[in-house]
């Protein structure tokens, strides 16, 4: 599947995961925008088979001018371990961003872990 379908996907999966949120959470769900990439850039410095990522001040901190938050969905490692299966990266996806979103609510990795999220 090529990088677009994927990218259309996990929109899709993310969109239908914030409909759902509740009311309160959903508000703060739409403030943090999602970028849909292949992988990291050799550049970013990140693991290469990383799956999401938070970046930006979180809802419990002080945003700052380079701190503005977002949620990096990695599409092309999802797909790569979900080993190419449809539903399990559409399930994957879900998580990822449910997880990455629990740190721009402001939770730690514990916090994410006690709800399931990791």
């Amino acid at each position: 599947m090529d990088l677009n379908a994927l990218c259309e996907i996990a929109g899709e999966e993310v969109a239908m995961i914030v409909k759902v949120l509740p009311d309160g959470v959903k508000e703060q769900a739409l403030n943090c925008p999602v970028s849909y990439e292949s992988k990291p850039a050799p550049d970013d410095d990140l693991e290469e088979d990383i799956l999401g990522l938070f970046e930006g001040a979180s809802l419990i901190e002080e945003p700052g001018p380079d701190a503005m938050p977002i949620i990096r969905i990695f599409v092309g490692n999802l797909w790569e371990y979900t080993e190419r299966d449809e539903q399990d990266f559409r399930d994957e996806v879900g998580t990822t961003y449910l997880h990455e979103l629990g740190h721009y609510l402001g939770w730690d990795e514990d916090e994410v872990a006690e709800r399931g999220l990791e």
